[in-house]
């Protein structure tokens, strides 16, 4: 009674958070599946090991993460805030702020080498879509190859 799902579109946001490549989102962008090896975290293939796209479109590509990676530390701040404000609340007669402050400090810390990936993963989403026939391009690329050889 399993239908299959072999034509079904993976989720964007599901591609995202596991660094999936934008355009087949089948294949991994890096090397290493955990964030937390941080000797080889950030080691990308050359080209995506499923569909073969490029991961690093042209020299300096990935330069403008820093922005994206830098909304994502507002958005958590402003999140882990607005939960803190809500749940424990703050006042100006003690020091509920200082230890929001703290822990907003350790928890980006803590995830600051997925916020990096994450951050990659979106930014080559800006500039490379999603194509359900990137196989039919595939084989008729090698064709075209094998005519011309």
């Amino acid at each position: 009674m399993c239908a299959e799902k072999k034509d079904q579109k993976p989720g964007y946001l599901w591609s995202l958070l596991h660094h999936k490549c934008a355009r087949c989102r089948a294949g991994n962008m890096f090397q290493t599946a955990s964030a937390y090896k941080l000797r080889h975290f950030m080691k990308m293939y050359d080209n995506c090991p499923v569909c073969d796209q490029r991961m690093e479109i042209e020299v300096g590509f990935y330069y403008g993460t820093g922005y994206v990676s830098y909304a994502l530390t507002v958005a958590l701040s402003v999140t882990t805030f607005v939960a803190w404000w809500v749940l424990i609340g703050m006042s100006v007669n003690d020091n509920r702020f200082f230890w929001w402050l703290g822990i907003n400090i350790a928890l980006l810390v803590v995830l600051q080498p997925y916020l990096m990936r994450l951050s990659r993963a979106i930014w080559l989403s800006f500039f490379v879509r999603y194509n359900a026939g990137w196989q039919a391009e595939k084989e008729g690329a090698s064709k075209g190859e094998m005519q011309l050889n």
